[in-house]
């Protein structure tokens, strides 16, 4: 149940979240999380953008470099961040290049898996339009997870 989750994200720092609820196995739902060949299919808030190039090592300390792009060439811009803990299959802590602190979030629950973002919201856009573009990236995620366990 969502009500399981927690996080250690600053206490005092207002953090938005986002969820779903993913029909896939644990080892399937973190493999697509956390491996780069898998992000480039998912990585995105819209059709009208993708991700064309995706880097990662996935070890504490070690940083990952997603590529955000407007398909018209219009814009983009290098999404990235540091692992900063790494539990496998469970949780990942992120501190993106920005400051800001990430946690994510994976509990299995019967067959599927629920995956929880938690961040600190920037400072430039609403909170709410916010919310709005990381859960459409997340229900991309979800999306992708089930076409591949179909």
């Amino acid at each position: 149940m969502i009500d399981n989750f927690t996080t250690d994200i600053h206490s005092d720092m207002t953090q938005i979240q986002v969820t779903a609820h993913i029909q896939a196995s644990i080892q399937q739902v973190w493999d697509c999380w956390t491996q780069a060949e898998h992000v480039k299919h998912w990585n995105f808030a819209s059709d009208d953008w993708h991700c064309p190039e995706a880097h990662n090592t996935l070890e504490e300390g070690k940083e990952f470099h997603y590529m955000m792009a407007a398909k018209d060439g219009s814009f983009s811009f290098d999404f990235w961040g540091t692992f900063t803990q790494i539990d496998p299959l469970k949780n990942l802590e992120i501190t993106l290049g920005d400051g800001r602190r990430v946690s994510v979030q994976f509990i299995t629950e019967g067959e599927g898996v629920w995956v929880k973002e938690s961040f600190e919201p920037e400072n430039q856009n609403p909170e709410e339009m916010q919310q709005m573009g990381w859960q459409m990236i997340l229900d991309n995620f979800k999306k992708y997870v089930e076409q591949l366990s179909a």
